[in-house]
C-alpha cells in the first residue's frame, strides 16, 4: 500500500535540499529572464523556381533537386569563413572584441535559423532568420546572407553548366583526333596493301581464273603450232613443196606476218580508245608489232634480190620460200605465246600471293574499321551532348533555368522578438523543481536505512510483534527546525546574494545565459 504520510515526511526531511536546488535554478532563470537584453529577429523567405523553358524544348544540364540545392547552399552559407567575414563587416555581435573566432562562429550559427519546407507537387520554401541585439544588425546580416545565397546560386549553376560544356568540348576534340588517327591508319593500311584488299578479292579471283584459262589455251596453241611446224617440214621434205599453201611462183600473196601485223595494229587502235599509251596491254601489243616487223624484215632480207643482168647461182625454190615464211610466222606466234605465258605465270603468282594475304588483311581492316565506327558513334553522341550542353549553358547564363527567387525581403523589426521572459523564468523554475525532486528520489532509492516496520521485515525476514517508533528529543526537534530555517534563509537571501556576486564580480548573468544558449544552440 502506498504510504503517503511516510513519503510526505521524507519530503519534509529533504526540504532544505529541495529548496536550495530549485531556488538556485529558479533564481538564475528569473534573473536571466530579467537581465537578458532584447533581441530582434529578421526573416527572409526564398523559393526554388522551376525552369522558365519547357523541358521538352530544351533542358538545363544542371540536374539537382530543389531540396538538395537548398541544403547545399545552407552548408556553404554557414561556413566558418562566411560567418567570420559577415560578423566583422556588420559587427553583428555586441561583445566581439572579447570573443575568439570559434566563439564568434558558434554565436553566429546559434543566432541563425534555417528552415526548409517541401512537399510533393509544391514549391520548396526556405526561411532564414537571424537574431541580433539591434534591429538594423539583424536586417543587415540577413541581407549579407541573401547576397551570398544568390551569388552562390548563380555561380553554382553557371559553373556546373560551363563545366559540362567544357567537358564535352574536350571530349569532341579528343574523339575528333582519334577519328583522324584511325582514318589515317586505315588509309595507310590500304595504301600498303592495295593489291590484297578484301574489296577486290572477287575481281582477283575472276582474274586468276581467267588467267588460268588463258594459260591452258596457250598450252594448247603452243602444242598446235609445234604440230603444225612438224607437218610443214615433213610435207616439204617428202614433196619438195608446201601443199595447200595458196602461193604461186608468179604472184606473191600477202605475207601472214603482214596480216598479223595489221590485226595487231587494229587491236592497238581499239585499245588506245580505252587505255592510255603507257597501259600494260598497249605496251604488250606494241612490243608484238615491233617483234613481228623485225621478223618480217629478217625474212625479206633472207631472199636474194635478182635482176635481169645477174641471176643467182643457186636460186631458192618458191616452195622453200613459202615454207620459210610459214615457219617464221609460226615462230613468231610461238614467241608471242611464250611471252604471254611468262607474263601470265608471273601475274598468277602475284595473284596467288595477294589472295593468300587477303584474309589477314580483311581481319586487320575489319578491326580498324570497327574501331573507327565505334569512335564515330562516340563522336556523334559527344557532338549531340555538346549541343545540349551549350543550350543548357545558355539557359543558365540567361537565368532561364531553375533558380532561387526571393519571396520576402529582409525587413528591420519594429519591436523585439526575444527573449520570452515568461518562458525563460517559468521554464527555469520548473526545471529547478524537477531537478530537486529527481535528486531526492535518487537519494532515497540508494538509502538502505530501516525507517519503517516493513523495512525491518524486508531486511531481516522476520515479522516483529510490535515496533516502537523513534522518539526525538526536544533538542533534535529544535535542531531540525533550525536547519529548515537556515535552508529557507539560504534560499531567500543566499541565492540572490550568490547571483549578485556572480553578476558583479565574475560575469553578468545575461552574458552567462547567452553563452550557454550559444553553446547549446537554443535561443530563448
Amino acid at each position: 500500500m502506498f504510504d503517503l504520510r511516510f513519503y510526505a515526511l521524507i519530503f519534509l526531511r529533504r526540504l532544505p535540499l529541495f529548496l536550495i536546488v530549485s531556488g538556485l535554478i529558479a533564481g538564475v532563470s528569473i534573473v536571466a529572464a530579467i537581465t537578458l537584453p532584447p533581441a530582434y529577429v529578421s526573416r527572409v523567405q526564398v523559393i526554388v523556381e522551376s525552369s522558365q523553358i519547357p523541358g521538352n524544348l530544351a533542358q538545363s544540364t544542371v540536374r539537382v533537386t530543389p531540396r538538395e540545392q537548398l541544403q547545399l547552399f545552407e552548408t556553404r552559407l554557414l561556413t566558418r569563413a562566411n560567418l567570420l567575414d559577415i560578423a566583422q563587416r556588420v559587427q553583428a555581435l555586441s561583445d566581439m572584441e572579447t570573443m575568439s573566432p570559434d566563439q564568434i562562429v558558434a554565436a553566429m550559427r546559434a543566432r541563425t535559423t534555417i528552415r526548409t519546407s517541401s512537399a510533393r507537387d509544391a514549391v520548396t520554401l526556405m526561411t532564414l532568420s537571424f537574431e541580433a541585439y539591434t534591429a538594423p544588425k539583424a536586417a543587415a546580416v540577413l541581407n549579407e546572407y541573401l547576397t551570398i545565397l544568390l551569388r552562390e546560386d548563380a555561380e553554382f549553376r553557371s559553373s556546373r553548366a560551363g563545366s559540362t560544356q567544357d567537358f564535352f568540348q574536350q571530349e569532341v576534340e579528343r574523339l575528333s583526333n582519334n577519328l583522324a588517327e584511325k582514318s589515317g591508319a586505315i588509309v595507310a593500311f590500304k595504301n600498303e596493301n592495295v593489291d590484297a584488299l578484301p574489296d577486290s578479292l572477287n575481281y582477283r579471283r575472276q582474274q586468276q581464273s581467267s588467267n588460268a584459262s588463258r594459260l591452258a589455251q596457250i598450252e594448247r596453241e603452243l602444242s598446235n603450232l609445234e604440230e603444225q611446224r612438224t607437218r610443214l617440214v615433213e610435207v616439204y621434205k617428202s614433196s619438195g613443196s608446201v601443199a595447200n599453201s595458196g602461193v604461186t611462183t608468179t604472184t606473191a600473196p600477202t605475207s601472214p606476218l603482214a596480216r598479223r601485223i595489221q590485226d595487231l595494229e587494229l587491236q592497238m587502235s581499239d585499245l588506245l580508245t580505252v587505255y592510255n599509251e603507257n597501259s600494260p596491254r598497249v605496251v604488250v601489243v606494241r612490243d608484238r608489232i615491233a617483234s613481228l616487223r623485225a621478223q618480217m624484215t629478217a625474212a625479206t632480207a633472207a631472199i636474194p634480190e635478182t635482176t635481169d643482168e645477174e641471176q643467182p647461182v643457186d636460186p631458192v625454190s618458191p616452195g622453200e620460200t613459202i615454207l620459210n615464211l610459214q615457219l617464221a610466222e609460226i615462230d613468231s606466234k610461238v614467241e608471242i605465246l611464250l611471252a604471254d605465258q611468262t607474263r601470265l605465270s608471273g601475274l598468277q603468282d602475284e595473284l596467288t600471293e595477294s589472295i593468300s594475304r587477303t584474309p589477314a588483311n580483311a581481319v586487320t581492316l575489319e578491326g580498324l574499321t570497327r574501331d573507327y565506327s565505334n569512335i564515330q558513334r562516340q563522336y556523334d553522341t559527344a557532338v549531340d551532348r555538346l549541343s545540349k550542353a551549350s543550350t543548357g549553358e545558355r539557359i543558365e547564363t540567361l537565368s532561364r533555368g531553375q533558380r532561387i527567387s526571393v519571396v520576402e525581403q529582409p525587413t528591420v523589426p519594429s519591436r523585439p522578438t526575444k527573449p520570452n521572459r515568461v518562458v525563460i523564468a517559468g521554464g527555469g523554475t520548473g526545471f529547478g523543481i524537477f531537478l530537486a525532486t529527481f535528486m531526492i528520489v535518487v537519494i532515497e532509492i540508494f538509502n538502505r536505512t530501516v525507517r519503517r516496520p516493513v523495512d525491518l521485515v524486508n531486511s531481516l525476514g522476520i515479522t516483529p510483534l510490535a515496533t516502537i517508533p523513534y522518539i526525538r528529543s526536544d533538542r533534535e526537534i529544535n535542531r531540525g527546525r533550525i536547519r529548515r530555517i537556515l535552508a529557507i534563509f539560504v534560499v531567500i537571501a543566499g541565492v540572490p546574494a550568490a547571483l549578485y556576486a556572480i553578476h558583479t564580480f565574475y560575469m553578468p548573468i545575461d552574458q552567462i545565459a547567452e553563452k550557454i544558449m550559444n553553446k547549446i544552440g537554443i535561443r530563448g
